[in-house]
C-alpha cells in the first residue's frame, strides 16, 4: 500500500526519497569507532620516571630585573666617635655629603637620636658603588642596635633587640681585712659591692662596724645574649652577719628590698650622709674643743673625706636654712618632720636653697673646711624633738613596710629565695669553692 502511494509521486520526489533512505541505511550499518583504551600505568618504587609537562616554548622567559631582590653590594666603613667630634665631622670623614646627613637626621624620631653623640660610640656605614649611604648601624647596648635604612629619598629607623637569657649565680665570703677585699675575691663587681653596701647601709656602718669574721652571701642574676655573658643583673637576695647579728634582704618585684618578714630595709634616714674615709670625732657631750681648748659638748659626728666629696640629704624634707656664718661656715639645716632635723656644717659650697624640698640621697653640698675648724670634714647632727642624738647609734624610723596579702605573698617568695641561697651555700660546703661563673642555677 505504501509502495503504491510512492509510485504515484512525481519522479523527482521518488529519487530524493530513495537517496535519503539509502544514506540512513548506510549510517546504521557502518561500524562504531573503537573507544580509546585507558591504559593503566603502574609505577615501581625507586625508579625514575620522566614528568610530562606540556608547556609551549613561548611561555618560558628569563627573569626580569623587577623580579629579582634589590640588594646592592655594600662597602662597610666603621667609625668610632672621638672626643669633640660631631655627626657632621663623622660624615665628612666617611665621605658622605651634608645633604645626606640633613635628610637622615630629619627622617624620623629614631634618626634624630644620632645627634646625641658620645665619645666611644661606634657606627657602621653601608655604602653602595655610587657612594650613597644605604644603611647605618649603631650598637646602643649589648642587646640593642639602631638600624637606619634608605627608603627612596629618605631613611627609616628600627631598633633591633636580642633576647636576653637570665641565670642565677652566687657568691659568699668571710671578711678578713675589709668588706671590699672579701667581696672582690668572691668575684663580685665594684657596682655589686656598692649595691650591697647600699642595701644594708641603713643597719650597718660599712666604714666603722665591719669586723674580721663577718660573713655575707649573695644571690644575683647574670645576663647572657647568644650564649655570651653581657653583665650582671639584680641582686635577688643577700645575708650579712655583722657583730653577731645577721641581716637579710630580699628584692621584691617593685625593686625594693625587704627582710624575710616584709619589713623595709630602707629606713627613713641614711645612717651616714657621706661616703667618708673615717670618723675624726664622735658624738661626745664632754668633748674638749680642739680650737678653744674648753670642754664643750660635741653634739654630732665629724666625717673626714676629700674636699669636694658630695654630702647627701639623710632623708626627705624641706631646707630650713642654707647660709654661712663664721662658726658653721657653709651650712644646711633640713626639717624632715615635726620630730626630726638634720644639720650639715663646714661645707665648701651649698647646693640647695632655704625652703627647697629635698629627697633622701640628694646632694646638698660638698665637704670643705669653712668656719671654725682645724681641717676639712663634715660635722653632722641628728636631732629628735629638739634633742641631739648620736647619728651613728640612734634608732632610725622605718620606711613603709608590706602589709596584708602583699606581705603574706612576699614572705612565701622570700622563703623561696632564701632556700636558694642555702642550697648554693651547701653546694659550696660540700664541694669546696667553685670556679666563678660555673655555679649557675
Amino acid at each position: 500500500m505504501l509502495v503504491s502511494k510512492l509510485t504515484k509521486l512525481p519522479r523527482m520526489h521518488q529519487i530524493l526519497i530513495a537517496l535519503i533512505s539509502a544514506a540512513v541505511v548506510m549510517l546504521i550499518l557502518l561500524p562504531m569507532p573503537k573507544k580509546a583504551e585507558q591504559t593503566e600505568r603502574k609505577f615501581e618504587i625507586g625508579k625514575i620516571y620522566p614528568l610530562e609537562i606540556n608547556i609551549e616554548p613561548n611561555q618560558l622567559r628569563p627573569a626580569q630585573e623587577d623580579d629579582r631582590p634589590n640588594i646592592p653590594a655594600l662597602t662597610w666603613k666603621k667609625h668610632q666617635v672621638a672626643s669633640g667630634e660631631s655627626l657632621a665631622v663623622v660624615f665628612n670623614k666617611i665621605g658622605l655629603s651634608s645633604s645626606t646627613l640633613h635628610r637622615l637626621i630629619n627622617a624620623d624620631e629614631g634618626t634624630k637620636e644620632l645627634t646625641a653623640l658620645r665619645p666611644g660610640d661606634t657606627f657602621q656605614f653601608g655604602i653602595d658603588d655610587k657612594n650613597e649611604l644605604i644603611q647605618l648601624i649603631q650598637p646602643k647596648s649589648p642587646t640593642e642596635k639602631l638600624i637606619i635604612t634608605r627608603a627612596g629619598d629618605t631613611f627609616k629607623s628600627n631598633i633591633e633587640k636580642k633576647k636576653v637569657d637570665t641565670q642565677l649565680n652566687f657568691a659568699q665570703a668571710t671578711i678578713t681585712s675589709s668588706f671590699w677585699n672579701a667581696a672582690d675575691r668572691a668575684g663580685l663587681t665594684a657596682n655589686q659591692i656598692m649595691e650591697i653596701a647600699g642595701i644594708f647601709g641603713w643597719d650597718i656602718d660599712f666604714a666603722l662596724d665591719i669586723r674580721a669574721g663577718d660573713t655575707f652571701s649573695v644571690l644575683f642574676e647574670e645576663r647572657f645574649v647568644e650564649g655570651e655573658q653581657i653583665g650582671r643583673g639584680n641582686i635577688l637576695a643577700a645575708t650579712f652577719s655583722n657583730l653577731g647579728q645577721t641581716f637579710t634582704a630580699i628584692r621584691s618585684e617593685d625593686g625594693k628590698y625587704y627582710d624575710q618578714n616584709g619589713s623595709a630595709m630602707r629606713k627613713a634616714f641614711l645612717r651616714s650622709p657621706i661616703n667618708f674615709r673615717y670618723v675624726s670625732s664622735n658624738f661626745n657631750p664632754k668633748r674638749l674643743h680642739p680650737v678653744t681648748g674648753r670642754v664643750r659638748a660635741h653634739r654630732g659626728t665629724d666625717y673626714v673625706a676629700p674636699v669636694g666629696t658630695p654630702i647627701w640629704a639623710a632623708g626627705d624634707g624641706i631646707v630650713m636654712k642654707s647660709a654661712y656664718n663664721k662658726f658653721n661656715g657653709n651650712y644646711v639645716f633640713i626639717r624632715h618632720s615635726s620630730t626630726y632635723i638634720t644639720k650639715y656644717l663646714h661645707m665648701t659650697k651649698r647646693s640647695v636653697k632655704t625652703g627647697q624640698r629635698v629627697k633622701q640621697g640628694q646632694t646638698v653640698g660638698t665637704l670643705g673646711s669653712t668656719g671654725r675648724v682645724t681641717g676639712a670634714h663634715l660635722h653632722y647632727e641628728f636631732l629628735v624633738n629638739g634633742t641631739h642624738k648620736n647619728p651613728r647609734t640612734v634608732k632610725l624610723p622605718q620606711a613603709d613596710s608590706l602589709k596584708g596579702k602583699e606581705k603574706s605573698a612576699f614572705k612565701k617568695y622570700a622563703n623561696d629565695r632564701l632556700s636558694q641561697l642555702a642550697q648554693f651555700s651547701q653546694l659550696i660546703a660540700d664541694n669546696g669553692p667553685l670556679e666563678q661563673g660555673s655555679h649557675k642555677g
